[in-house]
């Protein structure tokens, strides 16, 4: 430990003794990787976000859908999803019907942009309106914080009924009072509260408490029976039931939508590894990208530092000769100027992860996104500084090792 205690310092003094080409040479390490940590400290801290948002679906919980969230694909691909036929009700009733097991099988439908009013309080036009079955809520994990959810008699019925989640709470009753039985216009129509969800928070700066939830048939009544696709969602009670509810799922729904074996599925499967995989998917060359990026900036790194080597042994032959000439080992020349290279390349290679952390997480504040350190990456990064100082620093250590003492000691 002492002896590398000793070679770490000698080697720090011998990078002062070059600082000019020992900054240049640490510079090319700090743009290496700083490019890969910032992108992936970037992309770590969206994917943590988008994982912490995944509340909106319930454990073991999936939907089929018309289209799920696609951040990628050709085109023409993005063509041919949007043209595909809607889900309606009646699908959903029939795969209700022929999908059976221990699940719970729901239906919901959104709209976008209305009004909620109270009195003289109400919101923007930004509020969502979702039309349930029963049994959707606990499906999509919302948690009634007072009065009821909607149940099945307020579907069969069509009920005018309407649970509203906090943000629109609390944006049109003020005062403590408590909207539980209280009548209020929503997009024109005179519906009663019975009861608020739990706050769910936001996500990407996005709140996911600007809704209202009313029985499907409400829905219908109110918007067209064909207004647009619905989501089917489903939740498997017995969780390692989970992959085998989803094949089963999509054979079944294959059936209800009348898909020739021949032909690709015309709907989605979207769950919390779906989106988790596509983002990840859609993600992969930007990454791919940063680490080719990093790795032409290490190459050019890797050679500077190879180049300074070489000179710091020409430079200090005669330091060379004297210490063989006093019992320095082959050895011992060795680790001292490959102990110099790694010294220079973990260097550079700190201070860029360290600007890559900080800037990274500067803009993904930018999008609402969670702060992240990403450990893996970080550890990749001193890994591959590792790599750089040791292969390219070998051969300068190797040539100062096997200099011959006598012919070290008559240069000048």
């Amino acid at each position: 430990m002492k002896l590398l205690k000793e070679i770490i310092i000698v080697s720090l003094n011998s990078l002062k003794a070059n600082k000019l080409k020992s900054f240049l040479t640490i510079l090319g390490i700090v743009v290496g990787i700083f490019s890969i940590i910032v992108i992936t400290t970037v992309i770590s801290m969206l994917q943590t976000s988008i994982e912490n948002g995944l509340g909106s679906l319930g454990q073991n919980t999936f939907q089929i859908q018309k289209n799920a969230i696609n951040f990628g694909g050709s085109r023409r691909h993005r063509k041919e999803i949007r043209q595909r036929k809607d889900i309606e009700y009646s699908h959903f009733l029939s795969f209700k019907k022929k999908y059976k097991g221990n699940y719970v099988v729901a239906a919901e439908e959104w709209n976008n942009a209305k009004v909620a009013q109270y009195k003289n309080e109400k919101t923007d036009p930004n509020v969502s309106i979702v039309g349930i079955t029963s049994g959707a809520q606990d499906n999509n994990n919302w948690i009634i914080e007072e009065g009821r959810a909607i149940n099945a008699n307020d579907v069969e019925r069509s009920e005018r009924v309407i649970v509203l989640g906090k943000d629109v709470a609390k944006r049109i009753f003020k005062n403590n009072i408590n909207p539980v039985g209280k009548f209020i216009r929503f997009d024109g129509k005179k519906l009663r509260v019975i009861g608020v969800y739990e706050p769910k928070g936001d996500i990407f700066g996005q709140s996911q408490d600007n809704f209202v939830v009313i029985p499907i048939t409400t829905f219908a009544g109110f918007y067209g029976k064909h207004f647009r696709s619905i989501n089917i969602t489903v939740k498997v009670v017995n969780e390692k039931e989970y992959a085998d509810a989803i094949e089963k799922a999509v054979s079944v729904f294959r059936i209800v939508r009348k898909i020739p074996p021949a032909e690709e599925d015309d709907f989605s499967i979207f769950s919390n590894e779906s989106l988790i995989s596509t983002f990840n998917t859609a993600t992969q060359g930007v990454k791919i990208g940063a680490i080719v990026i990093g790795m032409i900036a290490l190459l050019a790194a890797g050679i500077g530092i190879m180049n300074i080597m070489l000179v710091s042994v020409t430079e200090r032959t005669k330091e060379i000769g004297i210490r063989k000439s006093i019992g320095a080992k082959k050895k011992d020349i060795l680790y001292q100027f490959l102990t110099e290279a790694i010294v220079l390349s973990q260097i550079g290679g700190l201070l860029g992860i360290f600007l890559g952390v900080i800037l990274g997480n500067v803009v993904g504040s930018f999008m609402k996104a969670t702060a992240v350190v990403p450990m893996d990456w970080i550890f990749i990064g001193v890994g591959m500084c590792t790599l750089v100082g040791v292969g390219f620093g070998t051969y300068p250590a190797y040539k100062a090792a096997n200099l011959d003492p006598i012919e070290a000691l008559r240069y000048e």
